[in-house]
């Protein structure tokens, strides 16, 4: 991997974006090593939990624009196709859960990989932007799908056709994402979410967010169905027998994500 750092140990794998000179921003190489890293930890069960982040300054400032107006460069229909969409519907369909962890500007493209995660956590000083309008595109990467679901319809549009620089703390506010912290002790917060979700029923969470992605297609009744069958696969799991088991008997569960 040239321009991207991957890694996976104690059950925790980790994608950081690493062009820090270029504020990470995705061309297609960088695209394609994202790729590869997601599906090979889709592969792997040993992962419990996927952190994806960036190197530097930045998280990620989207496209890289050089690559764009290169003639010999990929046709934007093939980098919205190819470079992101596949790197949106991995992060979506991944059996474990995908925490974003925003260091620093996270831009068009990159803004939305980040909020396409489950749980999406940032540094005070980060911000936000649809950064598309700008140069008179839509946004892609799955923002046009999940903006208006994080923060409803009004609040989606005005941000995306106005380009607004929105600061962390605005963006718990408005529930973009999950919460912020001070940057000093960021590194040190993220890590220890990551050791949590690692110690959790991986399984049951991954049935979480599958009920959760149903849920955007499907009346009342259909979603009532949907848990139902869901709940009886959690409810086969090791991983539920050993939470009972652990709670009358007063111990800490010890689960395996199976």
């Amino acid at each position: 991997m040239e321009y991207i750092e991957f890694s996976i140990s104690d059950g925790i794998a980790r994608i950081v974006l690493n062009r820090p000179e270029k504020y990470n921003a995705v061309h297609r190489r960088m695209a394609l090593e994202i790729q590869e890293a997601l599906c090979a930890v889709s592969e792997d069960k040993t992962v419990r939990v996927l952190l994806f982040t960036g190197k530097g300054k930045a998280f990620c400032a989207g496209q890289d624009l050089n690559e764009v107006v290169d003639p010999e460069g990929p046709a934007l229909k093939d980098i919205v196709a190819r470079h992101y969409n596949p790197i949106v519907r991995a992060i979506r369909n991944m059996h474990v859960p995908v925490v974003a962890a925003v260091n620093g500007v996270a831009a068009g493209a990159g803004a939305n990989i980040a909020l396409n995660c489950d749980i999406v956590v940032a540094k005070k000083s980060a911000v936000f932007i649809q950064a598309f309008s700008k140069i008179g595109l839509i946004p892609d990467s799955g923002g046009t799908w999940i903006l208006p679901r994080l923060i409803g319809w009004q609040k989606a549009l005005a941000v995306s056709m106005l380009a607004d620089t929105i600061t962390a703390e605005e963006a718990e506010r408005m529930g973009m994402i999950y919460r912020w912290w001070e940057d000093d002790e960021f590194d040190e917060q993220v890590e220890a979410l990551l050791v949590r979700l690692s110690q959790m029923p991986t399984y049951g969470l991954y049935l979480t967010k599958e009920a959760y992605r149903l849920s955007a297609q499907l009346s009342l009744e259909e979603q009532l169905q949907v848990e139902a069958h869901l709940q009886t696969l959690a409810g086969a799991s090791d991983d539920y027998r050993e939470g009972v088991r652990a709670f009358l008997e007063k111990r800490k569960p010890q689960f395996k994500g199976k």
